[in-house]
């Protein structure tokens, strides 16, 4: 069974936290997660998050919204109840695709938009009863947090890289065992 130290380093400024992932990701240390009160631009490389894929899944999305557009007025204007325009009635899609394209793009924008917001929420689970992440509330307001668990012997090399950066606390929040994975 393996111990981690769970270790959050909290800063006041985005730079020097900036700053402090690099030399620990430089040094071999893993950036378990950040925690800023705002978004901060270049971020998630530095930690080493992966790219988002949430873009596939809004081309999926989109791509069902204007499927689903095109099979309703396929069926509402052409298959069951043909529109009769200047006394002539419609009996084919392609005719009238000029006037279907509003209806198609504002589907395809829709499902899209409403797809990746429900996929995000479930991603980050947070729905309503969801138990908080945030392991510090001053985050939300005004401090930057980086969250490492480390072994002791990383634990050290990263106190000392934490606080040449500037960071005003480092706090050692515990252990953690870990099971071996068989």
């Amino acid at each position: 069974m393996a111990t981690k130290q769970i270790i959050h380093g909290v800063f006041g400024d985005e730079v020097p936290m900036m700053e402090a992932c690099k030399k620990l990701r430089a040094s071999g240390i893993r950036v378990k997660d950040v925690f800023t009160p705002f978004p901060v631009h270049g971020l998630d490389p530095v930690i080493g998050v992966p790219r988002t894929r949430l873009a596939i899944c809004a081309f999926i999305y989109g791509i069902t919204g204007m499927s689903l557009a095109t099979l309703m007025m396929w069926y509402m204007q052409i298959h069951d109840w043909p529109a009769d325009i200047g006394g002539k009635p419609n009996w084919a899609y392609y005719f009238n695709i000029p006037a279907f394209i509003p209806i198609t793009f504002e589907s395809t924008v829709f499902c899209a938009a409403h797809g990746m917001a429900l996929t995000y929420l479930l991603r980050c689970w947070l729905v309503p009863g969801a138990k908080a992440k945030n392991p510090d509330p001053r985050t939300t307001d005004d401090k930057f947090l980086v969250y490492l668990e480390l072994n002791d012997e990383q634990a050290k090399k990263a106190d000392a890289i934490l606080k040449e950066n500037g960071a005003e606390e480092v706090n050692y929040k515990g252990t953690l065992h870990i099971e071996p994975a068989y």
